[in-house]
């Protein structure tokens, strides 16, 4: 196309609909995009699946050693040397993939929408199929990048999620009260802060702001960050919350207090005023009712349930933990698969 078509090209006038049309067919093309890596991701994770399921078998049947992996990986490079993956340390994986997962149709499901380093940290940092499966589901719900990952299994998220106490059964319909459950923690870890066990609640509310990203994903999907010291007036008088989100799973906006001390039920009193203001003054009429949560640095989980009894609005307890950041050098990354085939050759020869 000349420059002269160009320009009379673009001076064209859209027709009635083009620009409606053209943001369709964009979304068309992206979700085509996406299934297309999608697919060629699950026939990768399969073949793997399958070398793996080859290997054990003959090595079961026909007695083969560990140096048939070595003369299997040097063949393999030889006839595919444009294809990655086919290192002894890779093939060993593959064995081992194919042990943790028996069944093919499992390949299919969660592990199988997974790109393979995702599956090698599921395989080196988990020792059963039920929290395989679990981490599984909540990267593909989440979108987690591989260290990602690695840091909420580190940080053992399945031990802490939808353990805060609460009135959610009592006081929201199904199934947005099993939603809410899930949607909360204890305890919550703010490892990214760097502030002592004497932090004062403002400091923690600015560390958190600060770092909104990191806060919000130890919260976990769904929720948006509204603001923090929100103000709202009552009767004439001032009022300040602490932090508040918006859940988008939930329809809601969610009351965040802080408390650096042990939990009191006279707190919730002060939650409740500020759940009553939101409703009233910032929910509107399409958003479900406001939910609470109350973090504190201990709390007696008797006392707690008590005190969350008689409470007519959706709220929550859970404690947070401060934990000073590690330096850069020391953060968690995956290592490659060619980090770790050269720091395993190097204990081979030392």
């Amino acid at each position: 196309m000349t420059l002269e078509n160009s320009k009379s090209t673009s001076l064209i006038q859209a027709p009635d609909g083009y620009s409606d049309w053209l943001a369709e067919l964009k979304v068309k093309i992206h979700n085509a995009q996406q299934r297309a890596t999608l697919a060629v991701n699950h026939e990768l994770i399969l073949l793997y699946w399958q070398i793996g399921r080859d290997i054990l078998s003959r090595q079961a049947e026909q007695g083969w050693g560990a140096k048939v992996i070595e003369r299997l990986a040097h063949d393999l490079r030889n006839l595919f040397p444009n294809m990655k993956g086919f290192s002894r340390t890779n093939l060993l994986y593959m064995r081992s993939f194919a042990e943790s997962w028996a069944d093919k149709q499992i390949v299919q499901q969660a592990v199988g929408q997974l790109p393979w380093g995702h599956n090698l940290v599921l395989l080196d940092k988990l020792s059963t199929q039920e929290a395989r499966i679990w981490y599984a589901k909540k990267t593909i719900e989440n979108n987690w990048s591989r260290n990602v990952l690695v840091m909420q299994i580190e940080s053992k998220l399945i031990e802490r999620q939808g353990k805060a106490v609460t009135n959610f059964e009592l006081r929201l319909p199904k199934p947005q009260s099993d939603l809410a459950i899930e949607s909360l923690k204890d305890p919550y870890r703010f490892d990214f802060l760097g502030l002592t066990e004497e932090a004062q609640e403002r400091e923690i509310e600015d560390a958190l702001v600060k770092q909104v990203t990191e806060f919000l994903l130890e919260l976990g999907a769904g929720f948006a960050y509204v603001g923090k010291q929100v103000h709202i007036e009552v009767g004439g008088d001032d009022f300040f919350i602490d932090l508040l989100f918006y859940h988008l799973k939930l329809r809601c906006y969610i009351v965040i207090e802080l408390k650096t001390g042990d939990f009191k039920p006279e707190h919730l009193g002060q939650l409740g005023f500020y759940l009553t203001a939101v409703d009233k003054q910032i929910k509107n009429d399409h958003d479900s009712a406001t939910i609470g949560l109350l973090l504190c640095k201990n709390k007696n989980k008797i006392v707690a349930e008590y005190a969350l009894s008689d409470k007519t609005q959706p709220m929550g307890i859970a404690e947070f933990k401060l934990l000073e950041s590690l330096p850069v050098s020391l953060q968690t990354q995956l290592p490659s698969i060619e980090d770790i085939e050269r720091e395993l050759e190097e204990k081979q020869n030392g």
